[in-house]
């Protein structure tokens, strides 16, 4: 015993430095052996991040999916090795020194900006500044909304993120903050790097913003702290730990590049290697005398501590979520569990029976907004808004209850004219888990929202995007409005499935699928103008989870066959009896997403399309439809923007019409008899 107390003794005591040098060193060695990345913002930012992690933030390294943990987000994502050798030094497992020395390599887990979908205890993928900050939004609200549902013994965390003067600029960012001031998330400390440096030089070129009276404006706690002295670090964080009613911008001021002897507080530090002989001065100026990915055992060891200091946390949550049934508790990560699921199938089944009964000609978001009367009651975690279009998009139910602070009671979110706010708080609520968010606005404003669709669809996580007014169809406000390149634009996403359903029935067999698909988000293409029923006779059968399939086929073999999707659909079915009367056999095939179709084997695609000529038919411009029509078929569509005026005169103007899909079956049909 007394040798060991004499071994503590003559230990070198660990200072606060020596754990924020560990990552500037580790920040500089991984950039410079990869030959690229950002050393600047993590040398920066150190000392901010080991007070965080050592003193506030609620982890345990060793269970990266504890769901009371603290969120930490770095929505400055060029900064990756910031967060790399902070998941390192407290002991994540999937993160060795040898995922450093391999930093931005191919398929190491420390790629050039954090993707929570390549390395495990990552909360989010950042990169497109401001992004994260969104995510952080959603995040937080996620927490008080499980909070009140649970209560503090299960729920009770915070989310911290890290933002930088980029993520500032934003457009996105001034949504997030406005949308979290007036939430009232107390529960969000956003810790701003505020080194004042961007790629191009000083900011002072570019911005003159006081960033913390803007905050202030939007309802935020605001606090300054030298971002390199611990104590005022801490006591700013911990002041906004104490502030329940509003969230918390602290602007950390930091020298970018802190420690490097001639390229400190320059840009020069921003997106580039040190260089050896700066690293090597770096080193000394820092006092940090070990080789290039060195760090001392008592370092070290300290670090580890900080990951293991939440353990008896764990352990007394864990002992309280035992308690509760398995339902609850999955509940907690995930919304829909085998009793939910079950419940979905029963929701979608009645609908589809209700819909077939009635018959009636209604625009599909209605019948989504009917759907949804039936989803609310059934799955607790599906969490609805709008930005600032609940009435037209028909995401508002009779079930609803508004979400407000204090007591966030609520399921559904007022996200205002917030599009690109909305879509990132809505991936912040499905990373945060217990959540299936939707939200909804205009197809054409897809576009104000896209990089986190983007995300969405990168990161495989089950957001529903309600996109109403999908085409032409929405008439008099014309071309601003009207959606004619939007859908092709989506269908070129990777992992997004576009639905477009061509009446009530297609449009609850698509919710199902939505719902059902946990790692692929969905936009629900959805008309302003009614439609009537086409899938006339009650099938149990999911139709629309193939992609396509054939709605109409003629005995004897088919002449043609007419795709369409949406609300164009009618007009291929239309065509089709015309042509009946004429003696040409017509199929009908409806297409409500592409990217199902294209999952579906060879045989089955074969036996839908068939082997005729095609005809398509869709109120959106032709870009992919070659895929489906082949090289002899014909496109009946948008050949250009829209127009203002009544739908019908619309449709008749640009000859998207029964009598054009009939016109250019007949061309098709004359082309194969000679």
């Amino acid at each position: 015993m007394a040798d060991v107390l004499m071994q503590e003794q003559v230990l070198p005591e660990v200072t606060h430095e020596d754990m924020a040098n560990a990552i500037r060193a580790l920040a500089m060695d991984a950039v410079q052996k990869a030959d690229s990345g950002h050393p600047g913002m993590p040398m920066g930012m150190a000392d901010v991040a080991t007070v965080l992690f050592t003193r506030f933030l609620k982890f345990d390294a060793e269970r990266p999916d504890w769901p009371d943990r603290d969120r930490f987000v770095l929505s400055a994502g060029h900064g990756s090795m910031l967060l790399y050798a902070l998941m390192y030094l407290t002991g994540f497992k999937v993160m060795d020194i040898e995922q450093l020395k391999n930093f931005r390599q191919l398929g190491s887990r420390t790629p050039g900006h954090p993707e929570n979908f390549v390395t495990e205890g990552i909360e989010t993928t950042t990169g497109p500044l401001g992004q994260g900050l969104g995510n952080a939004v959603g995040m937080a609200l996620a927490e008080r909304l499980l909070h009140h549902r649970y209560g503090d013994e299960i729920v009770s965390h915070y989310t911290y993120a890290i933002a930088g003067d980029g993520c500032l600029m934003e457009g996105i960012s001034h949504e997030a903050i406005s949308l979290a001031g007036h939430l009232k998330l107390g529960r969000l400390i956003v810790l701003f790097d505020d080194n004042q440096i961007s790629i191009d030089g000083p900011t002072s070129l570019s911005v003159s913003d006081d960033q913390l009276e803007r905050f202030q404006a939007s309802g935020w706690h605001t606090a300054r702290a030298d971002g390199h002295v611990p104590e005022a670090i801490a006591l700013a964080i911990e002041n906004a730990r104490g502030v329940t009613d509003r969230p918390s911008l602290i602007a950390c001021r930091t020298i970018i590049g802190y420690g490097a002897p001639s390229k400190a507080g320059t840009a020069a530090t921003h997106g580039s290697p040190l260089g050896a002989e700066e690293i090597s001065g770096a080193r000394e100026r820092l006092r940090w005398a070990h080789e290039a990915f060195y760090v001392p055992q008592t370092v070290l060891a300290r670090w580890r501590s900080a990951g293991a200091a939440h353990r008896g946390d764990y352990e007394t949550w864990n002992s309280a979520a035992k308690r509760l049934d398995a339902s609850a508790r999955a509940g907690l990560t995930d919304p829909i569990d085998a009793d939910v699921a079950a419940k979905i199938k029963t929701a979608i089944e009645a609908i589809k029976s209700d819909f077939t009964a009635e018959a009636a000609k209604i625009a599909t978001r209605q019948s989504s907004q009917k759907v949804l009367e039936k989803l609310v009651p059934v799955v607790p975690g599906l969490i609805g808004g709008s930005a600032d279009l609940t009435g037209s998009n028909g995401t508002l139910t009779k079930l609803h209850i508004m979400v407000k602070p204090p007591e966030f009671a609520g399921n559904y979110i007022y996200y205002g004219v917030r599009e690109h706010g909305m879509a990132a708080a809505m991936n912040g609520l499905a990373l945060h888990g217990g959540f299936v968010p939707y939200g909804g606005t205009f197809l054409v404003f897809s576009d104000y929202c896209r990089p986190s669709i983007r995300l969405s669809a990168l990161m495989g996580e089950r957001v529903i995007y309600v996109m109403t007014h999908d085409s032409i169809g929405l008439g008099e406000d014309g071309p601003t409005h009207q959606p004619v390149e939007h859908l092709a634009a989506l269908r070129a996403m990777p992992n997004l499935n576009v639905f477009r359903p061509a009446d009530s029935v297609e449009c609850a067999e698509c919710w199902e699928v939505a719902l059902f698909t946990p790692s692929t988000p969905s936009v629900l293409a959805l008309s302003r103008q009614g439609l009537p029923l086409l899938r006339t006779a009650h099938s149990a059968d999911n139709l629309s989870a193939k992609g396509g399939y054939v709605l109409f086929e003629p005995e004897s073999g088919r002449d043609v066959t007419l795709i369409g999707t949406g609300s164009e659909l009618m007009f291929a079915q239309e065509a089709a009896k015309a042509l009946a009367g004429e003696g040409i056999k017509a199929a009908v095939v409806s297409m409500p997403c592409w990217e199902l179709f294209e999952t579906q084997n060879d045989e089955y695609q074969d036996a839908v399309l068939g082997s005729a000529p095609r005809v398509a038919i869709e109120a959106a411009v032709e870009f992919g439809w070659s895929k489906w029509l082949g090289r002899d078929g014909i496109f009946v569509g948008m050949h250009g923007f829209g127009a203002s005026a009544p739908a019908q005169e619309l449709y008749k103007h640009f000859g998207i019409t029964a009598d054009a899909v009939a016109a250019a079956a007949r061309m098709l049909c004359r082309k194969g008899t000679k």
